[in-house]
């Protein structure tokens, strides 16, 4: 299917947000940097480093958040067979304010940098970002990287962590990595994993604002994107072998479950959230289950891409989902809206 085609589908009362690239863009390599308790959990064995010091030998939690990313970024460049001097652009993205675990992260790198910010969902806007500037023709090669920290994030939304408040059982463990992925136009070897839809989503806000509930607050723009995918692409869930959301827990993946059925579709039989196959939930104590840009990401590099690179799963609907608060908006009583991102994945 090609663009012209997309435009040209019945769309009932919805505007197309589709695109696919005209020619192939590939992952050529990745990489996954964990911290301790992420690699404890189900898929931990699968990352290329698992730090035990969650300061990753920095001073504080933010530096440490930016040595995620400086690793997950050198690691990819490695397994790609590249240099630095190779990427065109990286696309990068985290949770703290102004992005600063990215900015200080890649400082040294000698590649422009383009900062992305879409909450938890960054990553699935940073892959179509580098999609299109590949299609537009700048350069050969494009990285994209996203990070997350459980510590910096609770600083940065929530309580000092010695403030040692509770958490309800609908809150979500904000994973400590980062992920990183090289994009080329041309394969590496050939099970290289294609790119080869996205629908970008749009802000969607039921009012709800419970900061500690970002699983219901992230539901409603998941569902709305995969059914607007559907729509574009005159597709149904049977046409995925997974579909695969970012971090809605177990509360947002009922409430996303109910919300497409009420539209239709019906996804119970394939549908995967990184943030409860991350950790044991109730064994390492995470209540929802996990969160932050780190959570897709790291999941994505080490466990779906494998899955699909061994021909286990031949088509996946990865859809990275965000919660778009802050800290200034919800102490001036404002609601969660959310926003989520798809990205088609084959062989």
């Amino acid at each position: 299917m090609d663009n012209a085609t997309l435009k040209n589908l019945n769309h009932d009362t919805h505007t197309y947000q589709s695109f696919v690239p005209p020619n192939p863009i590939y992952i050529i390599s990745s990489a996954s940097i964990a911290g301790d308790k992420e690699g404890k959990g189900p898929i931990g064995k699968l990352f290329d480093f698992i730090s035990e010091d969650n300061y990753f030998g920095c001073k504080n939690w933010e530096e440490a958040e930016s040595e995620l990313q400086k690793k997950a970024m050198e690691y990819a460049i490695n397994k790609a067979g590249i240099t630095e001097n190779d990427l065109r652009l990286i696309f990068a993205g985290d949770l703290l304010a102004q992005s600063i675990a990215s900015s200080f992260g890649l400082l040294n790198f000698p590649v422009p940098v383009v900062g992305v910010y879409g909450a938890c969902s960054s990553l699935g806007l940073s892959l179509f970002l580098g999609a299109m500037s590949m299609t537009a023709g700048i350069g050969d090669y494009v990285a994209c990287v996203t990070s997350s920290h459980f510590s910096s994030a609770e600083k940065e939304f929530r309580f000092p962590l010695a403030y040692g408040n509770q958490r309800p059982l609908s809150a979500h463990w904000t994973v400590t990595g980062s992920g990183a992925f090289i994009l080329s136009k041309e394969p590496k070897s050939g099970n290289d994993v294609r790119l080869t839809g996205f629908t970008t989503g749009q802000i969607v806000d039921y009012g709800l604002k419970e900061s500690l509930n970002m699983g219901a607050c992230m539901a409603p723009a998941a569902a709305d994107t995969i059914y607007r995918h559907f729509k574009d692409f005159n597709t149904s869930p049977q046409d995925y072998d997974k579909i695969i959301t970012g971090d809605l827990g177990k509360v947002g993946k009922l409430a996303l479950l109910d919300l497409l059925e009420a539209k239709g579709f019906d996804i119970t039989d394939r549908h995967m959230d990184c943030g409860i196959e991350i950790y044991n939930i109730e064994a390492q104590d995470v209540h929802a289950g996990g969160s932050g840009c780190g959570c897709c990401a790291v999941t994505l590099s080490a466990f779906i891409l494998k899955q699909i690179k061994e021909g286990l799963w031949k088509k996946v609907l990865f859809v990275p989902t965000g919660a778009l608060l802050s800290k200034i908006s919800h102490n001036e009583g404002q609601s969660v809206p959310g926003i989520a991102h798809a990205v088609v994945l084959e062989v």
